[in-house]
C-alpha cells in the first residue's frame, strides 16, 4: 500500500523533509545559543560594573576607543565646561525626563560630552542648574556613542539647545570644535539645583549587544519560530502520507468512482445527456422521428384493457377510410 513512496513525486517530498527539518532545528539551536550568549554577557557586564566602581580611574586617552572591555570603566578628564545641551525623552526608573549634558573642553582642545545628571519633566533650560566654572576634573563611567537603536535616541526635529542622540556625529554640527567619540556619566549629582530639583545621577548602560535588550528577546522569538517550522514540516508530511494511503486503499476496494471516459458519467454520478441544439441532440431527435408510430403506444389501450374490451385495431377500412370495430363479447357487431 505504501509503494507510492517510491514514485518521483514522493522522492522529492521526502528529500525536502529530510533537508528541511535538520535545517530548522539547526537554525533554532543557533538562535538559542545567541540568546544564551547575550544572557551570559549581561551577567558578566553586571559583575564588571561592580568591579569598575571599586577600581581606580584611568585617564580618558588610555581607554579610547570604547570597547566592550572598556565600556563602564571609570575615566577621568580635566578641562572647563563649555556648551550645555538637554537630551529629552529619557527615562529613569518609571519616570520620564531629560539628561543635562555639558561639553567639557579638555586640555587637548577636543570636547568630552559629560552627562551631569537627570531631571524629571519636560526639557526647560530656564530650570537647569549651571555647570561649575573654571578648571575642573571629572570622573565618571565611560560610555560608547549612542546609535539609532539606543533607548530614547532621536534624530532631528528638536528645538535649539536640545540633542536627540549623544554621539560625535550629532554634535559635529552643533559646536565648532572636535568632540570625542565617547561620553561619561557622573556617579554623583552635579553642582546646583533648579526648579525641577537636584540633578540625579544617570547609571551607566550596558554596551551594545551585551545586555538583555530587544535584540536578545528577538533571538528567543526566532528560536521558537524555527522549532515550530520543523514541527510543521513533519506534520504536513504525515498528513500527505495518510491522505495518499487512504486514496490507494479506497481505489483497491473499488470505492472510488470510475473515470468519465469509461462510464459516460460525470464526477457527480449523473449520466451525460445530449444538450438541446447540439449535434448529438439533433442526431437523437432524428432517430426518434424515424422510429415512427411503431415505438409509440396507443394512449387508449390501457383504458380499453381495463374495461375488458380488445383494443381497436389499427388498420382502416379501404373503402370508407373509417376504422372497423371488432365484435364485442356479446356478439354484437
Amino acid at each position: 500500500m505504501y509503494r507510492f513512496l517510491l514514485t518521483p513525486r514522493w522522492w522529492g517530498i521526502n528529500l525536502f523533509v529530510a533537508l528541511g527539518v535538520p535545517f530548522c532545528l539547526f537554525m533554532g539551536s543557533w538562535q538559542l545559543g545567541r540568546f544564551e550568549t547575550r544572557v551570559e554577557s549581561h551577567q558578566e557586564q553586571q559583575r564588571d560594573a561592580d568591579a569598575h566602581a571599586e577600581e581606580a580611574a584611568a585617564p580618558l586617552a588610555d581607554l579610547l576607543p570604547v570597547t566592550k572591555e572598556t565600556s563602564g570603566r571609570r575615566a577621568t578628564a580635566t578641562g572647563h565646561y563649555d556648551t550645555q545641551l538637554l537630551v529629552p525623552d529619557r527615562r529613569l526608573g518609571d519616570r520620564n525626563g531629560f539628561y543635562v549634558l555639558t561639553l567639557l573642553r579638555t586640555e587637548g582642545g577636543d570636547a568630552l560630552p559629560v552627562v551631569r545628571g537627570w531631571l524629571p519633566g519636560d526639557a526647560d533650560r530656564a530650570d537647569v542648574p549651571e555647570p561649575p566654572r573654571g578648571k575642573v576634573t571629572v570622573t565618571g563611567a565611560l560610555q560608547a556613542s549612542e546609535t539609532q537603536s539606543s533607548d530614547g535616541a532621536r534624530s532631528g526635529g528638536l528645538p535649539q539647545g536640545q540633542l536627540g542622540m549623544i554621539s560625535a556625529a550629532s554634535l559635529v554640527n552643533v559646536v565648532p570644535y572636535g568632540v570625542y567619540d565617547a561620553w561619561i556619566t557622573l556617579p554623583g549629582a552635579g553642582a546646583g539645583a533648579g526648579a525641577h530639583g537636584a540633578l540625579r545621577p544617570v547609571p551607566p548602560t550596558a554596551p551594545q549587544g551585551s545586555g538583555l535588550d530587544l535584540k536578545a528577546f528577538q533571538n528567543l522569538g526566532y528560536t521558537g519560530e524555527w522549532f515550530v517550522f520543523a514541527g510543521f514540516v513533519v506534520f504536513m508530511w504525515f498528513r500527505l502520507l495518510r491522505r495518499e494511503a487512504e486514496a490507494h486503499r479506497d481505489l483497491a476496494l473499488g470505492l472510488l468512482p470510475e473515470q468519465t471516459e469509461h462510464t459516460g458519467a460525470d464526477r457527480t454520478g449523473r449520466s451525460e445527456e445530449p444538450v438541446e441544439g447540439s449535434e448529438e441532440g439533433a442526431a437523437e431527435g432524428g432517430r426518434s422521428e424515424q422510429s415512427g408510430p411503431a415505438e409509440r403506444t396507443n394512449p387508449a389501450e390501457p383504458t380499453e384493457r381495463a374495461a375488458g374490451r380488445a383494443p381497436v385495431s389499427g388498420p382502416s377500412d379501404t373503402g370508407s377510410g373509417r376504422a372497423v370495430p371488432e365484435s364485442d363479447p356479446a356478439g354484437r357487431s
